[in-house]
């Protein structure tokens, strides 16, 4: 229990006892004006009785604070739940687009290098045809030097070639 109700209580309990120990007086008569009339009432009755009624009405006015700050907090926390949700399916749909970002980046990366090794391969094969032709032609320059130092010796020495 909360110190204020306590402090309520206890209020009430004075009070109550206060009515207890005097309920002769506050019965006894006593002339009260009206204003256009007078009238023998107990004043202390209708003093008390007063004292109910605005107690009751402050009551009231409590659990009619306490009931619209609940039905305002239970708003508020649906519209904290509804955003909560709107950012999340916010997130989901970044987290998407980054994946299908992501997916057309890996996809362009890839054919870019399946291209790039496709023009490597053809230029390695291209290379490869002319070092071997290359080769062929330093072969056949080579042998047909060979050849006409063959012939050179051959006419300066007089003998048939050795096959």
């Amino acid at each position: 229990m909360k110190l204020q109700s306590l402090l309520l209580l206890i209020v009430f309990a004075l009070i109550a006892a206060f009515a207890a120990l005097n309920w002769g007086v506050f019965l006894s008569t006593t002339e009260l004006s009206l204003g256009y009339t007078t009238v023998n009432m107990p004043l202390g009755l209708i003093m008390l009785g007063l004292l109910a009624i605005v107690t009751t009405l402050f009551l009231m006015y409590v659990v009619y604070l306490q009931g619209s700050v609940l039905l305002e907090a239970r708003r508020h926390s649906k519209e904290l739940q509804e955003n909560r949700e709107l950012a999340d399916q916010a997130e989901a749909s970044r987290f998407t687009e980054l994946r299908t970002f992501l997916d057309e980046g890996l996809t362009k990366q890839s054919m870019q290098h399946s291209d790039a090794k496709e023009v490597l391969l053809a230029r390695i094969d291209r290379l490869e045809h002319e070092f071997q032709t290359y080769m062929e032609q330093s072969g056949n320059t080579l042998a047909a030097y060979i050849g006409e130092l063959e012939d050179r010796i051959e006419k300066l020495s007089g003998q048939p070639p050795v096959m």
